[in-house]
């Protein structure tokens, strides 16, 4: 019957006999669970004659639900950083979290643990990035194992990383590893989405001092020294204070009037000072380089009304 209703969550619609084979079982066996199914509260909904079969339907209320392993360890980690993000969700998500937790075999708790004590919780959207990846960087992380993996640098050259991995850290709408590199002998920053193959080696470390206040602090400074495609200067009519606050950490803004100020960024992708620059909501007076002209001047005529 677990294994009917795995199949059932799995895919939108089943024929009876492609369901009966699959399991094993006659006809007869499969409508007998199928009306256990419908006992338990899972609104398994059934049609008759050509392409008929079986399927799961929306229900009254929420019956059992079966979870894979994946599954399962990415609904506790997600529970968990959403418990803080979001105003009057705190207490269900961690009573949904309790409840979950409860039922993990140690296996899959250890890894959940892993996962929450070295990635910094993530707010917004982030790249995707493999769950295998994220769950063995971030179990080495913790238990202090040194990782070998295959890695391709910013420029597209690729090689093998030997490394004593610190923190998982979100930042920008990607994640990257902060580690010691055993064989460059300092800190450096890989993106996970450029990392593959990541392999525990067995041996233990002792861990170091990160030169920096935290993992994130780190990352940025890392990201701010490698060359960027583009240097951004705005000049917008909006006081330096109010457009700092929304700039943080991620530009400059000085002051060249009461109420006119320059940002200065380095990026890699322009959306970037658009979206600053649509978040301060002032007048642009000037803006560089061409690129950024060119793409200011593109969306205004993406978002003009007709009249």
């Amino acid at each position: 019957m677990l294994d009917l209703l795995a199949l059932l969550q799995a895919r939108h619609h089943w024929r009876g006999d492609d369901l009966a084979q699959r399991l094993e079982v006659s006809d007869r066996t499969l409508r007998r669970d199928v009306e256990r199914l419908r006992d338990l509260g899972y609104p398994v909904e059934s049609t008759r004659g050509l392409g008929g079969g079986y399927q799961l339907g929306p229900g009254g209320r929420l019956p059992p639900l079966l979870l894979s392993d994946d599954e399962a360890v990415a609904a506790a980690i997600a529970l968990r950083n959403v418990a803080g993000q979001i105003a009057g969700i705190a207490d269900p998500a961690m009573s949904a979290l309790l409840k979950i937790t409860q039922l993990l075999p140690p296996r899959l708790r250890s890894e959940a643990e892993a996962i929450a004590a070295a990635v910094s919780a993530p707010t917004g959207r982030f790249d995707d990035v493999a769950l295998d990846t994220l769950t063995t960087l971030a179990r080495s992380s913790r238990d202090n194992e040194r990782l070998r993996f295959a890695y391709r640098t910013y420029s597209g050259s690729a090689g093998e990383r030997h490394v004593e991995p610190h923190h998982v850290v979100p930042i920008r709408r990607r994640w990257y590893l902060v580690a010691w590199d055993l064989d460059r002998t300092d800190w450096r920053t890989f993106r996970l989405d450029r990392i593959t193959e990541p392999r525990p080696t067995g041996r233990h470390f002792d861990p170091r001092t990160l030169p920096a206040p935290d993992p994130a602090t780190h990352v940025t400074r890392s990201i701010a020294s490698i060359p960027s495609t583009y240097h951004v200067e705005v000049v917008i009519g909006a006081p330096v204070q109010t457009v700092q606050d929304i700039l943080g950490r991620w530009g400059t803004a000085t002051a060249e009037g009461p109420d006119t100020t320059c940002i200065e960024m380095d990026v890699d992708d322009l959306s970037w000072p658009v979206m600053f620059l649509a978040a301060i909501n002032a007048n642009v007076h000037q803006a560089g380089p061409p690129e950024l002209r060119t793409l200011l001047q593109q969306l205004t005529g993406h978002f003009r009304l007709s009249a």
